[in-house]
């Protein structure tokens, strides 16, 4: 993998530093992890502090880069989207060029919803949505089989999505 400089780092999204965090920030992250949409008020009374201090809190965590957003878990199936797939892709060199060339179109195609850059015998991992078997055979043919960087992509369906609390532990009280 090729080294970046801290204002690349900052350009990407990715901190350049480890931010410090104190019982009070730990405990809103849990908190928003749990509802994103809770109340400045509510968030307050569940952690024990003033609701000026959530606001402050919160300001600080989103000015850090460590809250990026709060997003919408939309039911993909009540919307039509009921098939989801992880492409495992590999490149066939892994010059500058042909990293950045894969790493600006992809999230750009239709129906990719997360691109993971991957160490191992791939290079990437996509998570991708369609509305049945032969969009997404058309994604693959239309997109990663066309396109220059692309040397191998193997596709996984999923079966089940569950999200996760595992981070949480790993920011827990000390």
């Amino acid at each position: 993998m090729l080294a970046i400089s801290a204002s690349e780092r900052r350009v990407r999204g990715v901190p350049s530093k480890k931010p410090v965090l104190d019982r009070v920030d730990r405990a809103l992250l849990r908190a928003l992890a749990t509802d994103a949409r809770a109340s400045g008020a509510a968030l307050a009374t569940a952690l024990g502090v003033a609701e000026s201090t959530v606001s402050l809190r919160l300001r600080n965590l989103r000015a850090s880069g460590l809250v990026r957003g709060y997003r919408a878990d939309v039911d993909l199936a009540a919307v039509g989207i009921s098939l989801q797939a992880l492409i495992a892709v590999r490149l066939g060199q892994h010059s500058r060029a042909e990293v950045d060339s894969f790493r600006a179109a992809a999230p750009t195609w239709p129906g990719v919803l997360s691109m993971f850059h991957t160490a191992g015998a791939d290079d990437y991992l996509l998570h991708v949505v369609a509305r049945d078997a032969d969009e997404l055979r058309d994604f693959v043919l239309s997109y990663l089989a066309t396109h220059p960087a692309v040397a191998h992509s193997e596709t996984t369906l999923i079966f089940e999505q569950v999200d996760g609390t595992g981070w949480q532990s790993l920011v827990s009280e000390d």
